[in-house]
């Protein structure tokens, strides 16, 4: 019985694809946004007490629905440690610590600290990304063009360099461009066309230089997005990367991104659902 009840709660959690599964992740999302949303309505100082005194207890009531999520979630794991120490496992704990600390630490020297833990509660949000199918595609196209994107970084870094010493000479300590780093931060500001306006050049030539500097920064914001999106498509194509955005969480850790092959989970070593094994 007691098997049987684990075994059935290890997939209501950890899968996604029936009825009951489906519903308990809902649940689960409803509750995330509600706490999220009771977070930021608590940081208004104008908010009235009434309103105030029943957000706390919503706040309680979700953490302590989260607690028992947590506890369940561990007593249904192959191996709940592995599962404490995973990503998932310290956000969940996380999602749920700083409303029991709030307890642990009166006194009015520790207001500024209560605060603090108090915002940390909006991490909350992280727990949406177990929910979020489409969210292991985004990070399979991330992680393919790592190495281009920091290869475009890096050229990005190296051309700001530039364009900053040679602002520098241009315009000068007088017309606010003092050193070189702070003309770095202003080719940085106008390449990625922000343009706070604190630094603006005067000459005619640092005019002109800044106006190619405007038009470049276009361009080059185009060119990381290209690259995702192009990792995305050859994803979309790719039949073994449309199965990998299938595969299932880790019953024991709670890991999803594992080979399309896979029978053994690449975190904590333990066995994947056997719909999902290698015929």
């Amino acid at each position: 019985m007691v098997s049987r009840f684990r075994a059935h709660w290890r997939r209501v959690i950890f899968q996604s694809s029936r009825w009951d599964e489906k519903a308990f992740d809902v649940c689960l999302i409803v509750a995330i946004a509600l706490s999220v949303v009771v977070v930021m309505l608590e940081s208004i100082p104008t908010l009235n007490p009434d309103l105030r005194r029943v957000l706390y207890f919503v706040e309680w009531g979700i953490t302590i629905l989260f607690t028992l999520e947590y506890i369940l979630r561990l007593y249904v794991s192959l191996r709940p440690l592995r599962y404490a120490r995973s990503f998932f496992g310290v956000v969940d704990l996380l999602a749920i610590l700083p409303t029991y600390l709030d307890l642990l630490l009166p006194g009015a020297h520790y207001l500024a600290l209560l605060r603090v833990l108090r915002v940390l509660r909006i991490f909350r949000v992280l727990k949406l990304v177990k929910y979020i199918g489409e969210a292991n595609v985004l990070m399979h196209a991330m992680r393919s063009s790592a190495r281009k994107i920091a290869v475009f970084i890096f050229g990005v870094v190296v051309l700001v360099l530039i364009l900053g010493s040679l602002m520098y000479l241009i315009e000068g300590a007088e017309h606010g461009f003092t050193s070189i780093p702070k003309s770095v931060y202003w080719a940085i500001v106008t390449l990625t066309t922000v343009g706070y306006g604190d630094i603006s050049p005067v000459t005619p030539l640092g005019q002109f230089f800044a106006s190619i500097i405007m038009i470049t920064g276009y361009g080059i914001i185009a060119v990381p997005t290209a690259i995702v999106t192009a990792e995305m498509t050859n994803l979309s194509r790719d039949p073994i990367a449309e199965r990998e955005s299938e595969d299932p969480v880790c019953p024991a850790c709670g890991w999803q991104d594992h080979d399309h092959d896979a029978a053994y989970c690449k975190v904590c070593g333990g066995h994947l659902p056997a719909e999902f094994q290698p015929k």
